[in-house]
Parts: C-alpha cells; sequence; structure tokens
C-alpha cells in the first residue's frame, strides 16, 4: 500500500485505497497476514467509486479467495477502466502470500478482465503451475518458457503481460512486454543492481498504471514505468537489516534549496 501511494504521489496521480489485507511486515520480510473481510472490501470500494471518478485500477496482495471474487464484480461493472494486476503470490523472502485457490481465483475470474499482467519469471510460471496451460509452458520438464509462458497467461484473458526478468540468469534485466495481437511488443534491458529490494514490483505496477490513468498509450506507459522503477531503485536506500527500499522521490534529490545571499 505505502509503496503504491508513494509512486502514484510521486507521478503526479492521486490514489484512493481500499485495503484488501493487513500485513505484519518489515524490510526482513512478511510475518503474516490478516485477510479484509470481503463485505468491508466490497464497501470500501463501491463507495469510493461512487463519488469519485477512477482512471485505472492497481491491484496487488488480494488477502482471500473472496476478497478475489468481490473485486472481480466491481471490476467488471468499469469495462472501460484499464486495470494493472500484480500478481503478488509471495514476499521477497519467499514466505507464502497466497494458497492455490487464490491462484485458481486470479486465474479465472481476474485475469479475463486485466489490461496488463506484471509478474516476474517465478510469479509466471507458479501462475501457470498445475493449471491446463502447462503443455505449453513446459518444455520436457525443464524451465517453462517465458514466451510460452506470457501466451498462456495471455490464452487465460489478460490483454498484455509484461514479465520482468529480475529473477532470471540474464547479465542485464530483461522486461518484455507481449500483447494477445501483436504478440512481443517490446523488450527492454536493465543493467541490474546490487542487492534486493522491497516492493519494487509493486512500485512497477503502479507506476504502469499511473500513466495509464494520465492517458498514456500502453507502450509509453510501460516503458516510462520501467525508466521511473529503476532511477528509484538506483537511488534506494536500506533503513533497516533487510532489503533496500525503492526512492521514489528520486527527483527530489537533483533540488537542491539555493545558496543564502
Amino acid at each position: 500500500m505505502q509503496a503504491d501511494l508513494l509512486t502514484l504521489a510521486a507521478l503526479g496521480c492521486h490514489p484512493l485505497t481500499v485495503t484488501t489485507a493487513l500485513t505484519v511486515q518489515d524490510t526482513v520480510g512478511v510475518g503474516s497476514i490478516l485477510a479484509v473481510d470481503a463485505d468491508c472490501v466490497d464497501q470500501q470500494a463501491r463507495v469510493l467509486l461512487e463519488d469519485l471518478p477512477v482512471d485505472a485500477f492497481k491491484l496487488g496482495l488480494l488477502g482471500s479467495t473472496e476478497n478475489i471474487s468481490v473485486i472481480a464484480a466491481i471490476l467488471a461493472d468499469y469495462p472501460g477502466v484499464p486495470v494493472i494486476v500484480d500478481p503478488v503470490l509471495a514476499s521477497g523472502r519467499g514466505d507464502e502470500l497466497v494458497d492455490e485457490e487464490m491462484i485458481a481465483g486470479l486465474r479465472d475470474l481476474l485475469m479475463p478482465l486485466t489490461s496488463i499482467l506484471t509478474p516476474n519469471s517465478l510469479e509466471a510460471r507458479r501462475l501457470l503451475d498445475g493449471g491446463d496451460d502447462d503443455d505449453d509452458c513446459d518444455d520436457d520438464n525443464q524451465a517453462p518458457s517465458l514466451v510460452a509462458c506470457a501466451q498462456s497467461l495471455l490464452d487465460l484473458g489478460c490483454e498484455y503481460v509484461l514479465l520482468t526478468g529480475t529473477h532470471e540468469n540474464t547479465v542485464r534485466v530483461v522486461n518484455s512486454l507481449y500483447g494477445k495481437r501483436v504478440g512481443l511488443l517490446r523488450s527492454d534491458a536493465w543493467d541490474r543492481l546490487p542487492g534486493s529490494y522491497h516492493g519494487s514490483g509493486c512500485t512497477l505496477a503502479a507506476a504502469i498504471a499511473a500513466h495509464l490513468a494520465r492517458g498514456w498509450s500502453v507502450d509509453e506507459a510501460v516503458w516510462a514505468a520501467q525508466e521511473y522503477t529503476w532511477q528509484a531503485l538506483a537511488a534506494g536506500f536500506r533503513p533497516g537489516m533487510g532489503q533496500f527500499i525503492p526512492n521514489r522521490f528520486f527527483q527530489m534529490r537533483a533540488r537542491r534549496r539555493p545558496l543564502d545571499g
């Protein structure tokens, strides 16, 4: 939630929040999760949507299968608004944040409503693990092809899939955007940064949502969001004992107070 708020504010948007889960976490990892009651999630969203216009939806940790069902019903009422889904399945430390029933809900209920899905390579493979698309994604029991994974996710209903390559064994991080009708739309390579970061995926997805809300095309929004996220990570800091935190207001570092006199 904090990652989304800071990112959206830094990019000139006014975020409206709907809390789906409460977490016990720090920069080291996630200790526990308490899902918010689905009726409360529905009320939070409906009240805001009846009062204010919304230009994009960004989804992250959803808390429960019941919440996924409620959110899907809400999104179905706003077919013209882009939906960016960051499939948060585990913390950076590896803490499990979803169960198999929730993954099935993501696949069956949310992906058909998703404008842009932003999984890393581990999340993409897990979203397809055990599903009907395994034969397209696996290659003789080896690591699934990311191209095949992207196509399988598109076949589930996503309009676009941005597959991020942080967890792949490549010299540079390669992020690839695939579209339902166009295949590979763009592929961008970024220098790897030292250390690990808390909230990098949230930052990227929120940045995409911000640019789409401001009327940018998908291609423009994805590129600009990657650039923003890389700069925030490069300017990151380590305030605690765990991961680095992206500096989402890195632009402010270049603004120095003029000397008196």
